[in-house]
């Protein structure tokens, strides 16, 4: 399982991510604002109260998000200084 080890909530509802594999990515969680309990997160100071926990990204109210989804569907950003 890749593991969430950082989660910084940027603009336009996405996240900026760091997994155990060392890789970073950013995540659009747009697609998933109009689904179910993400609902929530359309309130941008709750999407801002994101931290890690259980190796994924997690919010107020017990909410999470699978971390081989953020992992699979993020972009990976380069790091500088990584070749």
């Amino acid at each position: 399982m890749n593991k969430v080890i950082s989660v910084i909530p940027l603009a336009d509802y996405r996240l900026q991510l760091k997994f155990s594999t060392g890789e970073e990515a950013v995540f659009d969680m747009t697609p998933y604002l109009d689904k179910g309990v993400f609902t929530q997160l359309r309130d941008v100071t709750v999407f801002k109260q994101a931290y890690i926990a259980w190796d994924t990204v997690c919010w107020p109210n017990e909410l999470d998000i699978s971390p081989d989804t953020l992992f699979f569907k993020s972009q990976t950003i380069a790091v500088s200084g990584v070749v």
